[in-house]
């Protein structure tokens, strides 16, 4: 009798713990900490979501998702910051947070060009920097700043034939740069100079790659540098800071 009753309480409890789940609607912040792709953090918390309302994973693909889920923007698995979570009817607004700007820290390296145009990337090339000044940089920040053209990073989650970039890119197939495209920078400042290092402020709109940015800046230089470095602190259209995101303790960089 005593295991009947235990039985059916766990059905009760499980039942509950499903319909909260499946009653969770909306936009969530989740802080990415620097290592996981945004890929792996949004896995690993459906996961552990659909674990906590005692539901297991089924090996097949369904042909409808059990829980709704999306993010409103890759972020790079070097960077760190807010990555914005739509589950349920959030992932009707997700559109929304793609279209916001975005704010940045960003830290740069002069000197040095990567392949992956961060640091972790192969170096490709390195030059001098010594000539370059604060007043140098500052100047050149001027003309990435606006209405701009920009060229992807060849590692990237853009696709060609249904596959990422940096995936082929990994298997050793030749990959052609995407055409540059236009992007918006709503402000971008110079915040620290200690060569080869120098910190920026980035504000920019959707579609926009930081990576791309710290390596064409080098490039107008007449150097090369490469991102060591990135930071989401702010995502404007809903004012959500990197304080109040949800850390995710079980992503492992």
């Amino acid at each position: 009798m005593a295991e009947k009753v235990h039985g059916k309480l766990g059905h009760v409890l499980a039942n509950t713990a499903a319909a909260k789940l499946f009653s969770l609607s909306g936009l969530f912040a989740v802080y990415k900490p620097k290592g996981p792709t945004s890929a792996n953090v949004l896995n690993q918390l459906k996961e552990k979501l659909l674990a906590e309302a005692g539901i297991q994973k089924c090996a097949r693909k369904r042909k409808k998702q059990i829980l709704k889920i999306g993010h409103g923007g890759t972020l790079d698995s070097a960077a760190a910051g807010v990555l914005v979570v739509g589950i349920g009817k959030g992932t009707k607004m997700l559109s929304n947070i793609l279209a916001g700007s975005k704010k940045y820290m960003a830290i740069g390296e002069l000197g040095k060009a990567t392949d992956t145009l961060d640091a972790t990337g192969k170096v490709t090339e390195e030059k001098p920097y010594d000539q370059i000044t604060k007043e140098d940089l500052e100047r050149v920040l001027k003309k990435f700043t606006g209405d701009i053209m920009q060229v992807p990073p060849l590692y990237s989650a853009l696709k060609r034939d249904g596959q990422r970039l940096s995936s082929l890119m990994k298997k050793g197939e030749a990959v052609e740069a995407k055409p540059a495209r236009p992007v918006t920078v709503y402000s971008l400042s110079l915040q620290n100079f200690q060569p080869p290092l120098f910190t920026l402020d980035v504000e920019c709109g959707g579609g926009f790659y930081v990576r791309s940015l710290v390596s064409d800046i080098g490039k107008d230089l007449h150097s090369d540098s490469d991102l060591l470095y990135s930071e989401v602190n702010l995502l404007n259209l809903f004012q959500i800071y990197i304080d109040n995101s949800l850390p995710v303790p079980m992503c492992k960089s």
